[in-house]
């Protein structure tokens, strides 16, 4: 009798066709794996640390259920930060809480720190964007989802979600590139 493979050797295919069996170990295993990035994408989207990881269990869950639709296209963790994603969609919707903020005052942005030697805060950065754009940018570059596809989640016109995902990431971008003081103190670094 071979001995079996670790887990931790398995790819996440693997796991996931053991899981749809009914392999509760092996879907342990991309829990601990996936679960880091689905609860930081939560969260870089608004969701209090609480909801993040009331919504993430839940995704997981829900993954699990529907591991025999998982076919490697992609990364695990991005298919459940998906299913993630849209569930804390429909929380938001339904507490009727998404309103759209309006962008913040220059001292605002001027709050957010940057270290000495030029490295950035992340997801400071993000709760700086109103909350239409925090949310288009995370469901974009965070959660991998389509313009269309935010569109319809959130019921926002297409070009909607274009403008507030370009707005945000031109935000991101002006804020967290180094100054020509921060990059000089970077080449002395």
């Amino acid at each position: 009798m071979a001995p079996k493979q670790p887990l931790t050797t398995m790819h996440d295919v693997e796991l996931a066709a053991l899981s749809a069996a009914g392999g509760r170990r092996e879907f342990g295993e991309l829990v601990r794996r996936h679960s880091p990035f689905v609860r930081a994408l939560l969260r870089r989207m608004g969701a209090p640390y609480e909801v993040a990881d009331d919504i993430a269990q839940d995704a997981f869950m829900r993954a699990y259920e529907k591991c025999i639709d998982y076919r490697g296209q992609g990364n695990f963790g991005s298919w459940v930060g998906r299913i993630a994603a849209r569930l804390y969609l429909r929380q938001i919707k339904h507490e009727a809480r998404y309103t759209d903020l309006e962008a913040m005052s220059d001292e605002d942005w001027q709050s957010l720190e940057i270290d000495p030697i030029g490295r950035f805060d992340l997801d400071k950065a993000l709760r700086a964007l109103s909350e239409s754009e925090r949310l288009c940018v995370s469901l974009c570059h965070g959660a991998g989802l389509t313009h269309e596809e935010i569109g319809a989640s959130l019921n926002l016109p297409l070009g909607t979600v274009k403008s507030h995902v370009k707005r945000g990431l031109a935000k991101l971008r002006l804020r967290l590139s180094p100054s020509l003081e921060q990059e000089a103190r970077l080449d002395h670094v």
